[in-house]
């Protein structure tokens, strides 16, 4: 399996766990949970839970230090995905957003921009409910995401 290409989970907070198993199971390929916090086990020898540290970005940097080219990262947290991109991976968001080398530069701003809102008081800040419709296109593109990297793996 070493081939294959790998799924990192940026784990804390995450609503769609059960869809990224469901498509990597389809798929045969394994997946790594990443948290700071207590992750569900699992006896399924294809996911791993990996609990870290607390601290800010110790499950970003766990994660940053095993991803390679064309390895699968789930996050919805910016920085992650922009260092997750720079090393070749195929990140997505939670709502099945891809984040590419032409869009994080965009991502990061905008993160930036709303951050300077909220500490100015001119945003609340209030994140939109994860609806149905987010889990189903984020298993849409969590399934197209994972073919492209088999054909890639493939060669």
């Amino acid at each position: 399996m070493s081939g294959l290409p790998q799924i990192y989970v940026d784990a804390d907070a995450c609503p769609v766990k059960e869809e990224t198993v469901k498509v990597a199971e389809r798929h045969g390929l394994t997946v790594t949970f990443v948290s700071n916090g207590a992750l569900r086990p699992s006896r399924d020898p294809a996911i791993r839970n990996v609990v870290v540290a607390r601290g800010a970005d110790a499950a970003d940097d766990w994660i940053v230090g095993e991803v390679i080219s064309n390895d699968i990262v789930i996050t919805a947290d910016i920085p992650l995905a922009s260092r997750a991109v720079a090393l070749g991976a195929h990140v997505l968001g939670m709502s099945g957003k891809p984040f590419t080398p032409a869009t994080i530069g965009m991502a990061l701003a905008m993160r930036d921009l709303n951050r300077h809102l909220r500490e100015s008081g001119q945003s609340k800040g209030y994140n939109a409910q994860f609806s149905q419709r987010d889990r189903s296109a984020f298993l849409g593109a969590l399934d197209q995401t994972v073919r492209r990297a088999l054909k890639i793996a493939a060669g």
